[in-house]
């Protein structure tokens, strides 16, 4: 699910190569694939406070622990150990040391299930003998901005200067969030607009479903997907609801003129991090900037400039579904179930389409804006977004059922939508509950989240 190496150094002299970039991901559906990616906060038993890199029960300890025992191969940056591979996968380093999964293109939930458990246990052997647990929540419920630690990648520091230009919460969007996503693949353009289009829509459906983070610094923030509202004031050029996506026409052309009028965050130039933060992508390919003159980007850059975009839903050779909280093992295996049921399957598709294709701009909108605060309870039409979960759901579960996965036991993929279903029947978010809670049996703090709700 990425640009092959050997392309990556290819320099860029026209628009032309960067549509043909996107439209080299184009996959028979024999190839499609499920990539799930999940981050998960770090934090010292005896305290509950987030480890720094560095130290015997660091970060660092942490990634050299599962590489030693886990046959994990290591990336360094300046030396410094931030990320691993191994068949297909990956683990880095969010900002402030949230520890991330990416995995490997899989093809099917039940064997996205087995990465999960398998990372997760694998985390664990590591992480207990140095007094870590690991919580998977949308937002830190207890620990101020300024307490969170920076990790030492180059391109967050870039980034840390950056982002309270463009926005009031980017940092805390770097340091205190976690999601789960989901990536997956097209067919060809038309395919890929019709799933970009259902993706967005229903983005706001997956956020209520999901949403799992009401505290900050230790109260109760008034919302149920903090995480969520967070985007909402990080940085406009490069985050929202993409409203060009519905318009006529719209297809990889459009998606790259989108790409290169968003802000450079950097270049990798021998090795070396250039802060390009601010620049045009435009005048890159001109080889205009005065930062590196005369030098025009390759499709390594190409690259790297498409994850520094944070909309819903993003595309690069794949469409990355990108609404939901953080949460537990379940719900980490539930999101690519609920999309995989949307996307994969022809007459879901088409089910969800009809859901959501007269769904005007002013009502995404308002789906979007609404969700972080009321989830399930924002009222909708005649109805509320939770008669459009149960309705996404069981689409999702028809075609879930038409794919006919089965495990070890006989049993499909729609298994891991049960938790999904639970929640919009019982019309009460994972939030929700914790409040109930924190009011209740947890008196008013949210320690108790960090033993009742870690990995």
């Amino acid at each position: 699910m990425s640009i092959p190496s050997a392309a990556k150094t290819t320099s860029i002299t026209h628009r032309d190569q960067l549509v043909e970039s996107i439209a080299a991901g184009e996959k028979p559906r024999e190839a499609w694939r499920i990539g799930t990616e999940h981050e998960k906060f770090g934090f010292y038993l005896d305290d509950l406070t987030p480890p720094p890199y560095e130290g015997e029960r660091g970060i660092r300890a942490l990634l050299e622990g599962l590489a030693e025992r886990h046959g994990w191969q290591v990336a360094a940056e300046d030396g410094k150990p931030v990320a691993l591979s191994r068949n297909g996968a990956s683990v880095t380093l969010e900002p402030a040391g949230q520890l991330e999964l990416s995995g490997a293109p899989l093809e099917t939930i039940h064997q996205t299930c087995c990465e999960v458990t398998r990372h997760l246990d694998e985390v664990r052997s590591v992480a207990d003998p140095l007094g870590l647990g690991f919580l998977g929540m949308g937002f830190q419920p207890k620990w101020k901005r300024e307490q969170m630690p920076w990790m030492p990648k180059g391109r967050y520091g870039i980034m840390r200067r950056y982002m309270p230009t463009r926005g009031d919460l980017g940092l805390d969007m770097m340091t205190r969030t976690c999601t789960v996503q989901v990536n997956l693949d097209f067919s060809s353009e038309a395919d890929m607009v019709k799933k970009f289009r259902v993706g967005l829509a229903l983005q706001p459906i997956a956020t209520a479903l999901f949403a799992d983070s009401p505290f900050t610094d230790g109260q109760p923030n008034g919302y149920l997907s903090y995480r969520s509202h967070v985007w909402t004031d990080t940085d406009p050029d490069r985050t929202g609801m993409l409203d060009f996506v519905f318009e006529d026409g719209f297809g990889y052309e459009r998606w790259v003129d989108y790409m290169l009028d968003v802000p450079m965050y950097f270049s990798i130039q021998n090795g070396q991090l250039i802060d390009l933060s601010g620049r045009s992508f435009r005048r890159f390919m001109d080889g205009t900037l005065d930062e590196l003159p005369g030098v025009v980007p390759t499709l390594r850059d190409w690259a790297d400039h498409m994850t520094t975009v944070f909309p819903e839903v993003r595309l690069k050779q794949f469409l990355e579904m990108r609404g939901a909280d953080g949460g537990p093992w379940n719900r980490l295996c539930a999101l690519p179930a609920l999309w995989v049921g949307l996307l994969y399957d022809d007459d879901a598709l088409d089910a969800a389409w009809d859901l959501v294709k007269d769904f005007s701009m002013a009502e995404r909108n308002a789906l979007r804006d609404g969700v972080p605060k009321h989830a399930l309870k924002l009222p909708f039409r005649n109805g509320t977004v939770c008669d459009l979960a149960l309705e996404t759901l069981k689409i999702a579960g028809h075609g879930l059922k038409r794919r006919a996965q089965l495990n070890a036991n006989g049993a499909d993929e729609t298994i891991y939508l049960e938790p999904l279903i639970e929640f919009a029947q019982a019309n009460q978010t994972p939030a929700e509950r914790k409040l109930e809670l924190f009011h209740g049996e947890w008196n008013g703090s949210v320690d108790p989240v960090f033993k009742a709700f870690a990995y």
